[in-house]
């Protein structure tokens, strides 16, 4: 009788690769400069580049940092590093260059991968790191910094690579988006990865045609990977712009996009929308931030039924999903759901003391799947903070209804206290955002000199209006009561965000010197 021997493990970019292999003359990647890049040249790039590294000594334990941005290079970088060994870490736009230096040193970099997208922020990250700050500098492509690594790998022949990764090794450290110090470093594994791309996303396209118009760093490089596994192609576009996301849309019959809310609410606003042939889309997934009820009904109205919403963080990616009919269930205050667990997902709303509360009551959000991450980066403190019983404290808070639908209220720690009780910034821009005179807004609280909270409001008007305190206090009185009443209102043009696309609420504090 032989023994029964378990499949060998195939990491993530061997799966697409392989799938690549199959179709070698269709396209797989469109170009923000109007490449469009094979399956078959995909794939022999990712080869050679796996062989140049791991000939250079990358592998196993080593770690590649990328300072690239939505470039086929930045994916070719990426897949490489991993089917070689070695973990990755992405270094985002929006990071001052003193961050970027010392995330660069905590993670242990090996290589820096540059492309010709963040030359500049290569050059300020190399000023701040010095001379012995990074290890080793090479660009993909032609660069002013060191050897085209590249150029080095086109003389390799792009024969398969066999990755020598397991379930359980570190794939990436992604950064949290944070705007004061270092971020929190998130480690990832291959395992739960790889099995996560095993599922096609529902109504994304049959093959998908991913829009990636938002970072690769981030959510849209798994939605990426998740289009080219499944047979599909990904138009890469710079960065957002809403009037070349709705000529894209059109011009390359996307079905399917991701957009943070506040990106969702620009697209709203933006006069192409209502010219543009948006009949391809068949999937808008949305998340990473609050999404205003009124806002997310007007998206229905203009693109359908259509809209998916994610909840998730960066410790455990997927935690719920609101389908289309989702949008329909509504809590308190007109809330929409932030739809049911996912099926692999548990998730328990506990008090203080760690009672887990009853349908309707209000308390931490705590969350047991197979995606939690392992741990942050060096902070074993942090981790055990976080991670207990195989628990993850989310730090949201949040309740779930008698049919299980989830409703998240706030983050823990972003809560505004006054005279009268706490007041959660998230609802009152929910609320600010149903007054016809804003288009956007960010809500914050500051502390004067004697501790006590005050609530701000920092409000981009819509096109004709410029409301004033009084008409804002009165709005928000007369619906949620003078508690939640802003003391202070600040009319912008635009709401910064940080480097992860939500809110710079400690950027607004510093700008406005409050």
């Amino acid at each position: 009788m032989s023994e029964h021997r378990p499949a060998p493990f195939v990491c993530y970019p061997t799966a697409i690769l392989d799938v690549l292999a199959r179709a070698p003359d269709r396209t797989a990647l469109v170009a923000a400069d109007g490449r469009r890049v094979t399956a078959g040249a995909l794939r022999d790039s990712t080869y050679r580049l796996a062989r140049e590294l791991a000939g250079r000594g990358v592998g196993r334990g080593a770690t590649v940092s990328l300072l690239t941005g939505n470039t086929p290079e930045s994916l070719v970088a990426r897949y490489a590093a991993h089917l070689a060994g070695a973990r990755v870490v992405h270094l985002y736009e929006g990071m001052a260059p003193s961050v970027l230096a010392r995330i660069a040193r905590v993670v242990d970099t090996t290589l820096l991968l540059v492309d010709d997208s963040r030359h500049a922020a290569a050059r300020e990250l190399l000023t701040v790191a010095g001379p012995d700050g990074i290890p080793a500098v090479l660009g993909l492509g032609p660069n002013p910094f060191g050897e085209d690594v590249l150029a080095a790998a086109a003389l390799r022949a792009p024969v398969p690579f066999v990755s020598e990764v397991g379930p359980e090794d570190d794939m990436s450290i992604v950064f949290t988006g944070g705007t004061t110090g270092i971020p929190k470093g998130v480690r990832s594994t291959h395992g739960p990865y790889r099995q996560g791309l095993e599922h096609p996303v529902p109504d994304a396209g049959d093959p998908p045609r991913y829009l990636a118009c938002t970072p690769l760093a981030r959510l849209s490089g798994p939605l990426t990977d998740s289009a080219l596994v499944h047979g599909g192609r990904a138009v890469l576009r710079r960065a957002f712009d809403p009037g070349d996301v709705l000529a894209t849309i059109e011009r390359e019959r996307i079905t399917h996009m991701w957009l943070l809310p506040p990106l969702l609410h620009r697209l709203l606003d933006d006069p192409a929308l209502t010219r543009t042939d948006l009949s391809s889309l068949s999937r808008i997934t949305y998340g990473g931030s609050p999404a205003s009820a009124a806002r997310l009904r007007r998206a229905i109205d203009v693109f359908g039924p259509i809209l998916y919403g994610w909840y998730g963080q960066t410790e455990v990616p997927g935690i719920a999903e609101a389908r289309p009919r989702d949008h329909a269930v509504t809590g308190r205050g007109g809330r929409i759901t932030t739809g049911r667990p996912l099926p692999w997902v548990e998730v328990a709303v506990r008090d203080t003391a760690g009672r887990t509360l009853p349908a309707g009551e209000e308390g931490e959000v705590q969350v047991r799947s197979p995606g939690i991450m392992p741990g942050y980066w060096k902070q074993p403190e942090l981790t055990a903070g976080v991670l207990r019983d195989g628990w993850l404290r989310t730090g949201d808070i949040g309740y779930l209804d008698e049919d299980g639908y989830l409703f998240v209220v706030d983050r823990l720690k972003d809560i505004v206290i006054v005279v009268g009780g706490h007041v959660y910034p998230t609802e009152l821009e929910e609320l600010l955002l149903a007054h016809p005179a804003v288009a956007r807004c960010a809500v914050f609280g500051t502390r004067d000199a004697d501790a006590a909270e005050h609530v701000h409001a920092a409000v981009v008007p819509a096109p004709g209006h410029s409301p004033g305190l009084d008409e804002i206090r009165a709005f928000v009185t007369a619906r949620k009561g003078p508690m939640y009443a802003p003391e202070a209102l600040h009319l912008l043009s635009d709401i910064p965000l940080t480097s992860a696309g939500k809110p710079d609420k400690a950027l607004l504090r510093a700008t406005l010197g409050v």
